[in-house]
């Protein structure tokens, strides 16, 4: 049974403080994408060296999600989130302040391991605060916040670097973490995961499988997927995986017990995060790119025309938690991915050198609904198919598929962009830009279906191989 502190705070503060956190670690993924040319300017470099810049803080996030979900049941959560934005706030300082590359890239990775331990305690110190009746509503408000970060990072980092300087958009982040730091310490309650025990062995082997996989995909397109630092990253984060699957299945007390995974509504929705992942950030990262160097718009200009696509979760995913709460998840989960597969689609079939942004507008805004009916209600399935006391194994193990989704989407789209096109000329770019959006419109629309395989009323699968209802179950319309 978790174990928690007499409140501080109420809900509201839980919401604002996670949410906000959430924006900052989310916002790092894409802010520097649009200000990479910038940095080259100032500290030269090939743009490989310059890809690191995201790279790192996607590897260190990605691979050490599942530890900072496990140290926080472990020395407490609270404790903890605050441990990890201190962390995240100094190296945001530490890049901003950065004189070389090197010390830039550094500054990435110690960024990433500060969101890893931060982020996926956003969750389970939300659940502790609000009521099950209103989690709906307030997972699709911090939905909407990190939606909102994700979709936005190249528009945010565009503005800053264009109108002020590339250091900006690691400035932005201290004033945010000092102003959160006490209320976090004031406002925020303590809680524990039951047992609270450290999963060494399965630690290092999720850790080092992640960061094999990651790796591997990362550098890919760069380096050749035949390259053997590339495969053995593949292959040797593969085994690992592989380890800690069988040491989830076998461990008496495993950081990811492998028994979550037999309940659909556990599979079904770390699947469809993984996928919509891949087809969000690699649209993103390319369309991004799209208008500013072919349609010709300022990085600013192209951030605003894409506000019906990354405005719309502000609008939209508090209605879709409401909407989870009347009539269950799966049902939203599924409409937004379809949604958003369709839009990607509309987009791919639009996309000429010369486009207008009339012809734009219907695909962002269809795709901007769907990613916000996916994130409010994902969040409520995630944290509703597992046992309370396992709600920190489920944000982390959640979280850490999704960073992995994005980096694979990332390296698959650049891959498929640079097979059927390039950066040669306009039309160039437009012919690998199409194929590209085709398939992330396809992975999306895949997600869906993993969606669809959510059963409407959960049961979750305990250790002694009984059954009982979920702890927190959708309510339905009668």
């Amino acid at each position: 049974m978790s174990q928690q502190t007499a409140r501080r705070g109420g809900a509201v503060w839980a919401l604002v403080i996670t949410s906000v956190a959430g924006f900052m670690a989310a916002l790092d993924n894409l802010v520097v994408t649009t200000a990479l040319p910038s940095i080259r300017g100032d500290f030269g470099g090939a743009l490989d060296d310059l890809e690191w810049t995201v790279s790192a803080y996607t590897l260190t996030f990605a691979v050490l999600l599942m530890f900072g979900a496990a140290l926080g049941d472990r020395f407490g959560r609270r404790r903890l989130f605050l441990a990890g934005l201190t962390v995240f706030t100094g190296a945001s300082a530490a890049a901003a302040m950065a004189p070389g590359i090197d010390s830039l890239i550094a500054a990435r990775a110690v960024q990433g391991v500060g969101a890893a331990v931060m982020m996926p305690l956003t969750l389970t110190l939300l659940t502790a605060a609000v009521p099950a009746a209103k989690r709906g509503m307030a997972y699709g408000i911090w939905g909407a916040v990190n939606g909102l970060a994700v979709a936005s990072g190249p528009l945010i980092g565009g503005s800053l670097t264009e109108h002020i300087s590339w250091h900006w958009i690691f400035w932005l982040n201290v004033p945010l973490g000092v102003a959160l730091l006490p209320l976090a310490r004031l406002r925020l309650a303590e809680s524990y995961g039951a047992g609270a025990r450290l999963d060494i062995p399965g630690t290092l082997l999720v850790s080092g499988g992640l960061f094999g996989i990651v790796y591997g995909l990362v550098r890919g397109p760069v380096d050749g997927w035949t390259g053997s630092l590339v495969l053995t990253g593949l292959i040797a984060g593969a085994a690992l995986l592989a380890g800690f699957v069988y040491h989830g299945s076998h461990h008496k007390h495993p950081m990811l017990p492998m028994r979550l995974f037999r309940s659909r509504a556990f599979s079904g929705i770390n699947a469809a995060s993984l996928l919509m992942f891949l087809g969000m950030f690699g649209s993103i990262f390319l369309l991004s790119q799209y208008m500013q160097g072919v349609l010709g718009y300022s990085p600013t200009e192209a951030g605003l025309r894409m506000l019906p696509w990354t405005g719309m979760p502000m609008l939209v995913a508090p209605i879709a938690g409401i909407l989870s709460d009347r009539i269950g998840g799966r049902p939203v989960v599924a409409t937004g991915l379809f949604l958003q597969a369709a839009g990607l689609g509309y987009l791919a079939s639009v996309a000429t050198a010369d486009v207008s942004y009339a012809a734009q507008l219907p695909g962002l805004i269809i795709s901007g609904i769907g990613m916000a009916l996916f994130f409010a209600p994902a969040s409520n399935l995630v944290m509703s198919s597992v046992l309370p006391t396992e709600q920190g194994i489920a944000s982390g193990a959640n979280n850490a598929l999704r960073e992995v989704g994005g980096a694979l989407g990332i390296a698959v789209m650049s891959s498929i962009f640079s097979a059927q096109g390039g950066y040669e000329s306009a039309q160039a770019f437009v012919d690998g830009l199409r194929p590209a959006l085709v398939v992330g419109a396809a992975v999306v629309a895949l997600a869906g279906v993993a969606a669809l395989l959510i059963p409407t009323r959960r049961r979750t699968v305990l250790a002694t191989g009984t059954t009982e209802p979920a702890p927190v179950l959708e309510t339905t319309a009668h």
